[in-house]
Formats: structure tokens, C-alpha cells, sequence
């Protein structure tokens, strides 16, 4: 039993880190339709200036540094999305392809330019001592990192519900996305609406990234690629533009994964790829995506 749960929490830490990168992407697509290759380098950005605050913090890092250094990263991360937003993005909001190889682009120069700079070597990531602890859980003992990523996760996903839901920019963001014309017409900028939208998604993004750097046991350019491809899954799996599904969709895919691997190595990719393909075939919209016309 203790095994099962330790697997099972095991998992679901993983699958707050695939929220953490998917959350950001589901945000952009969904409620933009913007396809955006350059999503893991606002996840290196936020990663690589996570890692430099802390390393320059002092020797020994404190929970309340690291999660400064967490912020901190994630605000860089949203700076470097607006920024491409800003200078990239809002000339190709109605042609796809030009946005798919745009990002693309923006992608491989980041991460040569921080490959350059930091080398693609692995960088240990300056920790708190707490994370090396565990915590008991029905007589499992389960890694302290691992309650950080899933809470992280869990207010990352209430924050955006919230956002959405009752403020003012969520609801001009809601109405952008029905009737990006109408809500132009009747004065409202819709497109400070959709800036904030970029700067969310990089701002969970370069929070992932620190956290994906713990998890890795160290920061490198090289990181972000995987945990995208992942993100993409989530995104699809879990319903283009649902926030709730890509939660629901990461967590289910982190928990398989790490079922499957216990009991075959190597096997949890494979699978992963079977529930995609399944999804695709049987609810194209995803779990709790729109089917569209």
C-alpha cells in the first residue's frame, strides 16, 4: 500500500509540473489561437533567472529565498512573453502558419543564446534543504518537493479560474475571445486584454521552469523541449483553452506515467501516446474542450 501511494503522489507531483507548462499554453491558444513554439523558452528564461537570484542569494537557500526566486522568475518569464507578444506576435494573429514558425524561431534563438551564456550543461539548482526531506503519507514517505509542485499547481489553477471568472480584465478577455470586433466597437481595449493573457501564460511558464529545474536536478537549456512536448499533450488531451482540463489531463497523464514506468520501464511514453491517440480518436475536443464547427 505504501508503495501505491508513493507512486500515486509521486505522479501527481509530475503532473503539477506538466500543468505548470501546459496552463501557460492552454491560456494563449485557447483564448487567443495563437500557436506558440516559443512557450519553453519563456520556460528557460523564467528557469535560468530563477537559478541566478538564488545562486546569488547567499550559499544556503532558504524556502522563503526560493520562493522569491520562484516569483521572480516567473515575473521574467511574463516580461519575455510580452515582450514577444509585443514585437512578434500581434502582427500574426490571423495567420497561423507565419505565428507556428515565428516562435519556432524565437525558440531556437533562445536557447542558443542561453546554451552560449550558461553552456547545456546541467547547472544544480541552489535548493532548500527542506526539499531533500519527506513527508509521511499513510506510512509512505513522500519527497517535500513534490508537496510544493502540487501546490503550486492547485493555486495556479484556482488564481487563473479566479482571474477569468470575476475581474474585469476576465471578462473583457472572455467577451475578446467571442467577439473581438463588438467589444473594439464599444470602446474597450481588447488588445491589453490579450497582452495579459501572454504575460500569464509566460508567468506560469517561468514558475514551471524553476520547478522543472528542481525536479531535473538542474537547470539547462535543453529541459524545456521535453516538458513542451508534454505541455502540448496536456493541451490536447485536456481540451484546447480549458484550464480545467489541462489540469485534470496533467495529472492523469503524470500518475499513469509514473504506474507504468514502476512496472516496465521505459513504458510510460508509450502509453502516454496510446491515451493521445486515443482521445483524438474517440473526443477530438479533448476531455473538457468545445468541439468547434
Amino acid at each position: 500500500m505504501e508503495t501505491f501511494i508513493l507512486i500515486g503522489i509521486t505522479g501527481i507531483g509530475l503532473g503539477a509540473l506538466y500543468f505548470l507548462v501546459a496552463s501557460g499554453l492552454s491560456l494563449i491558444y485557447g483564448l487567443m489561437g495563437v500557436l506558440n513554439f516559443a512557450h519553453g523558452s519563456f520556460l528557460s528564461v523564467g528557469a535560468f533567472v530563477g537559478y541566478w537570484l538564488a545562486r546569488n542569494l547567499g550559499p544556503e537557500t532558504s524556502m522563503s529565498e526560493f520562493i522569491l526566486a520562484m516569483i521572480i522568475g516567473g515575473l521574467a518569464a511574463g516580461a519575455f512573453a510580452l515582450l514577444v507578444e509585443q514585437l512578434l506576435i500581434t502582427r500574426l494573429y490571423d495567420r497561423h502558419i507565419d505565428q507556428a514558425l515565428v516562435t519556432v524561431g524565437v525558440s531556437l534563438v533562445v536557447g542558443a543564446l542561453l546554451g552560449g551564456w550558461f553552456t547545456n550543461d546541467l547547472q544544480i539548482f541552489p535548493t532548500p534543504l527542506w526539499f531533500y526531506t519527506a513527508v509521511n503519507v499513510g506510512g509512505a514517505m513522500i519527497p517535500a518537493d513534490r508537496v510544493v509542485y502540487i501546490a503550486t499547481a492547485v493555486l495556479l489553477l484556482i488564481a487563473n479560474w479566479a482571474l477569468l471568472k470575476f475581474t474585469r480584465i476576465g471578462l473583457i478577455i472572455r467577451a475578446g475571445v467571442e467577439n473581438r470586433h463588438m467589444v473594439n466597437a464599444l470602446g474597450v481595449n481588447v488588445r491589453l486584454a490579450f497582452s495579459t493573457v501572454f504575460f500569464l501564460g509566460g508567468f506560469a511558464a517561468g514558475v514551471g521552469g524553476v520547478l522543472v529545474s528542481v525536479y531535473s536536478n538542474g537547470v539547462s537549456p535543453l529541459i524545456a523541449g521535453t516538458y513542451l512536448i508534454y505541455g502540448f499533450i496536456v493541451v490536447v488531451i485536456g481540451g484546447m483553452g480549458s484550464v480545467p482540463g489541462s489540469f485534470i489531463a496533467a495529472m492523469l497523464i503524470g500518475v499513469i506515467r509514473q504506474f507504468a514506468n514502476y512496472y516496465v520501464t521505459g513504458l510510460g511514453d508509450f502509453v502516454v501516446v496510446i491515451l493521445l491517440a486515443g482521445v483524438l480518436l474517440i473526443r477530438p475536443q479533448g476531455l473538457l474542450g468545445k468541439a468547434r464547427a
